[in-house]
């Protein structure tokens, strides 16, 4: 069975997927990028459709901003320049709402204004759209931004200064005054999202966060159990058998691991090089089980990208064993992703974190192993008796690349995640008018708001549905739970609206 929807759902491991540092995931993640940048283009343009002979029924406004590289620290006159992205075609001049689309962890293309749930709700309510790159991400970094004395100012909080500074570029651009804002993001930038509202409610009247892991978590555990879970999942393909065997197979490549019987797995999954002691074979089951981790995270958001599909391969009948099943699933991620071998060396994956080279397009991989070990953790790992996959996926393997990559103490990491937690309020922000959405398949709900908090600041749980679900433009075959989920967010984002309309009127002039 070929596994057809890999590429497509790789793209989507650009938001915080798959274990860190897994060669695999890294080496497509760019070539991926491309290809969801296609994928909006189309459904922009099937939505919205084209005058007869025009190329540019709707074009985004391409620009730079010069920001401070330090926000904190006004005599430091070090800049950069930030990219954002403005689509005016659906805003009514001069008192329109503003929908602000935030950038993460990846370049951002034009089609963070040109396709998506919040461009649909932007054409309704007539908003002009604008978004903003990450700092230190795709074009907004400086040429030096990657070495170790530049990168030290790449932070969350900088990022929300950033978009303060951003709202006030836009606002004097448009001569805008009382004009109202709501803010979109998904996965990291969900969580952006939601603090921007919360430490700047002055400018950002509201917020959607989707899929937003708020909580920052040292040994991310919770990660692989709800991956467990959604593998045994009847209701989504799954199934105990399915689960057991995937189990079964990591216990037989842990098995022969354990024996030094390296050779026969260098050939059975065709490993690039030769696996040369314990880092190599940490790098090897994480790259393994990043399939399945990936697999569930996206579950259903493309056409085949499911569980379902997984399971079929591991439980065909006259399958001689569970390790010929992993062998089968590894062999048509390859032939998916066009792989002719799978790279496992432990130091190429530090000499790819240590390289200082500018990348603008796809996703940042030293960048944001930085911000894991300076703000969030978010290590998923496998030392939990629950995990089916390999316990050499550990915390101590992926800890040791903060100090050996970018000079941090160890003991400094849990610090900075506690620190995180007490800055924006882990799952608890205490703040009013956002949006919390999260499919239960996703791993990455374990660390968001699952409950209503107040009356304004409210969760809508997904049942059968994965990561960054309702971001995707609508489509007539998204399940009922999707579509009603869409429907609330639609219709809080009304209300919100009117809402400020009311108070601009109460207010007077």
């Amino acid at each position: 069975m070929s596994l057809s929807w890999l590429p497509l759902f790789l793209v989507l491991l650009s938001l915080l997927g798959g274990t860190q540092g897994a060669w695999n995931l890294r080496q497509i993640r760019n070539k991926l990028h491309r290809q969801q940048q296609a994928e909006s283009f189309k459904s922009f343009y099937t939505r919205f459709g084209l005058p007869r002979g025009a190329l540019s029924y709707t074009t985004a406004l391409e620009g730079y901003l010069t920001q401070p590289l330090d926000h904190f620290n006004r005599r430091n006159n070090a800049t950069y320049r930030q990219r954002y992205w403005i689509n005016e075609a659906f805003w009514q001049r001069p008192g329109g709402p503003v929908f602000l689309y935030i950038g993460g962890e990846g370049s951002l293309s034009e089609f963070s204004v040109l396709s998506g749930e919040h461009v649909e709700m932007a054409q309704k309510h007539q908003a002009l759209l604008v978004s903003l790159e990450h700092r230190y991400y795709g074009a907004s970094i400086n040429e030096d931004g990657l070495t170790l004395e530049a990168i030290r100012f790449l932070s969350s909080q900088q990022a929300l200064a950033d978009l303060a500074s951003f709202h006030l570029f836009i606002s004097q651009k448009y001569n805008l005054t009382r004009n109202t804002w709501i803010c979109f993001g998904g996965s990291y930038p969900g969580s952006l999202s939601a603090w921007f509202r919360l430490k700047f409610p002055h400018l950002v009247y509201a917020a959607v966060a989707s899929s937003a892991p708020v909580r920052a978590k040292l040994d991310f555990t919770d990660y692989n159990k709800v991956v467990g879970h959604s593998l045994s999942d009847p209701v989504i393909g799954g199934s105990a058998k399915c689960l057991d065997l995937i189990r079964r197979g990591f216990q037989r490549v842990d098995s022969l691991l354990k024996l030094g019987n390296v050779t026969q797995l260098e050939k059975d999954f065709f490993s690039c090089e030769a696996l040369r002691g314990p880092d190599d074979f940490s790098e090897f089951v994480s790259n393994l089980a990043d399939i399945f981790m990936g697999a569930v995270q996206y579950n259903g958001e493309i056409k085949g990208n499911d569980v379902q599909g997984l399971c079929q391969i591991m439980t065909t009948e006259g399958m001689k064993s569970a390790y010929e099943g992993l062998k089968k699933v590894n062999k048509a991620y390859m032939e998916a992703t066009a792989l002719k071998c799978v790279e496992n060396s432990y130091q190429k994956s530090v000499e790819d974190l240590n390289s200082t080279k500018i990348n603008p397009v796809g996703v940042g991989e030293r960048q944001w192993y930085y911000q894991t070990c300076t703000e969030f953790g978010y290590y998923q790992t496998c030392e939990d008796s629950s995990c089916p996959f390999s316990p050499l996926i550990t915390l101590s393997s992926q800890l040791a690349l903060c100090p050996r990559i970018f000079q941090i103490p160890l003991e400094s990491v849990q610090k900075s995640v506690q620190f995180t937690n007490e800055f924006y309020g882990s799952n608890h922000p205490k703040s009013s008018r956002i949006i919390f959405v999260n499919g239960d398949i996703d791993p990455w709900h374990a660390l968001s708001v699952l409950k209503n908090q107040s009356h304004s600041e409210v969760a809508i749980f997904i049942n059968g549905t994965a990561h960054c679900a309702n971001m995707s433009p609508s489509r007539p075959n998204d399940p009922p739970s999707l579509q009603k989920a869409r429907e609330e967010i639609a219709v809080q984002v009304a209300n919100w609206l009117k809402s400020a309309r009311r108070d601009v009127e109460i207010a007077g002039p």
